[in-house]
């Protein structure tokens, strides 16, 4: 066998590569996967831990409110209010008042057109000039009747005129005397007419029968006004008033809470349009009869001073008290449950959720509140504080609120 013969024989067997090369890949994927599988242990071991805690609201409470034994719900009235009309009929020529106006008892807040009752005045106030001095002259006639009587008494003593002469001017006397009364009777019927038609013009001016606030307004220039607001195409109520000093709460109570609460007793009163400001009160009456519909009966407060602010038909919240209480006491105060402060190196602190994490804030307690106790420190009403942290909580640890 030449040389030749025997290289041509030599061959590479190539069957085996592509097995050699599936075992390469295979191995390098595997590597992969556990180093993939290495980096997410890392990673989970090294990321934050999140905490379920339950969390409370940082609140705004008041002092005053640990003595309250019962709460209402009512409205701000007041207690002496009118709608001011006329007594005359006729079109209503002016108006000086606005909704929100203060007037004065007796102001006058309205007028009506008074042509035609002022010439009736006049006219009744020429009648008494006329019998005034019809009056005067049966008085002179009276007079001058008197003396003539007096000088025929004198003469028929004396023989000088005869008995029929005396007479005659006793009759004329006596007339003389009939026509002043008759004159004064006159004069006085004319002095009423003058005043009843004085008593007319003053229905045309409508005044304010006390001291007050407009509350609104019935009817406007040219409208005409009657009594009998029935009337068509009629006013009855020009304005309606309400004295401000007078505003009380119309609460009511439940029948089965009447022993909790006596007239004299302390209030809290809170209007829904002022939530931040708290009104002392008293209770000044209580409506003899209960409300069948609703099981309650109307419990009046009136406050201890009325604040301008205060309006009529305001709603109110009424929460009566077991004592008297102290501006002090009626300062709001931030607090939270009790069991959200802890205590950490020596200091109260509570945990405060910010961004997803407990921030440790340091307060200091203050007065316990019912359920709640007085804190003072870097929180806000409505912040989300936990309750009862564990005592492995630390500041920065990721929480989320149980539930969520």
């Amino acid at each position: 066998m030449t040389p030749s013969e025997d290289l041509s024989r030599l061959r590479i067997d190539r069957s085996l590569a592509p097995v050699r090369r599936r075992r390469t890949r295979r191995w390098v994927a595997l590597a992969i996967l556990a180093v993939v599988a290495l980096a997410a242990a890392a990673w989970f071991a090294t990321r934050p831990r999140v905490v379920d805690v339950q969390t409370v609201a940082v609140v705004t409470s008041f002092p005053s409110q640990q003595f309250v034994v019962l709460n209402a719900t009512g409205y701000v009235v007041a207690q002496r209010k009118a709608a001011i009309a006329s007594k005359a009929t006729g079109r209503l020529d002016w108006l000086g008042v606005a909704e929100g106006s203060r007037v004065k008892a007796g102001e006058v807040i309205a007028r009506l057109d008074d042509r035609d009752v002022v010439a009736q005045a006049q006219a009744a106030q020429a009648n008494v000039a006329v019998a005034r001095a019809a009056l005067a002259q049966a008085q002179a006639e009276e007079r001058d009747a008197s003396a003539q009587h007096r000088r025929n008494l004198d003469l028929v003593a004396r023989g000088f005129v005869s008995q029929s002469a005396l007479d005659s001017s006793k009759a004329r006397a006596e007339r003389a005397v009939a026509g002043v009364a008759s004159a004064a009777a006159a004069l006085a019927s004319a002095e009423a007419t003058s005043r009843n038609a004085g008593v007319s013009v003053d229905y045309t001016l409508i005044r304010a029968p006390f001291d007050g606030v407009i509350l609104s307004k019935s009817a406007n220039v040219g409208d005409m006004v009657t009594p009998f607001s029935s009337a068509i195409d009629s006013k009855g109520a020009v304005v309606t008033m309400a004295d401000m000093d007078t505003l009380e709460v119309e609460a009511d109570v439940s029948e089965s809470s009447l022993s909790k609460v006596a007239v004299g007793q302390p209030a809290e009163i809170v209007l829904d349009a002022l939530p931040d400001a708290r009104f002392l009160g008293r209770i000044s009456r209580m409506v003899p009869t209960v409300d069948r519909a609703k099981a309650t009966v109307m419990t009046k407060v009136r406050f201890d001073r009325i604040d301008p602010r205060v309006l009529p038909e305001m709603s109110a919240k009424v929460s009566f008290l077991s004592q008297d209480v102290t501006p002090e006491q009626q300062r709001p105060l931030t607090a939270v449950a009790a069991g959200a402060v802890a205590r950490r190196d020596g200091r109260d602190v509570v945990f405060v959720v910010r961004d997803g994490a407990a921030v440790a804030v340091p307060v200091t307690a203050g007065a316990t509140l019912g359920d709640v106790v007085a804190i003072d420190g870097d929180v806000r009403p409505g912040d989300k504080a936990v309750l009862k942290p564990a005592p492995d909580l630390a500041s920065g640890t990721r929480v989320k609120a149980a539930g969520k």
